[in-house]
């Protein structure tokens, strides 16, 4: 899985990048068939916002999550996208 990690108004820092690949590794658990995260990190006067998109194999998944704390809007992105991911697989093994 490769994960581009982009920030608008926001310094990346290296515990900010381990942050997010720990995290998005979580969601590789559940759904190994990930090929690319495209991580946007958002800081727009006192909100920070997390956004993502993922390519999956049979679709694509997006989300987005805002908060006053970066780490806690990565955290809610993780939960929207794990969400989202584990029904892509059950949509696929219906099939």
């Amino acid at each position: 899985m490769h994960i581009h990690l982009v920030g608008h108004h926001i310094e990346i820092t290296e515990s900010l990048r381990a942050y997010v690949e720990e995290k998005f590794s979580k969601l590789e658990r559940h759904f190994e068939q990930i090929n690319n995260v495209h991580v946007v990190l958002n800081v727009e006067k006192i909100k920070q916002i997390a956004e993502a998109r993922i390519n999956l194999i049979g679709g694509e998944v997006f989300a987005t999550a805002e908060h006053t704390d970066m780490y806690a809007a990565i955290d809610a992105l993780i939960d929207k996208l794990d969400r989202q991911v584990i029904k892509h697989k059950e949509k696929l093994t219906k099939h």
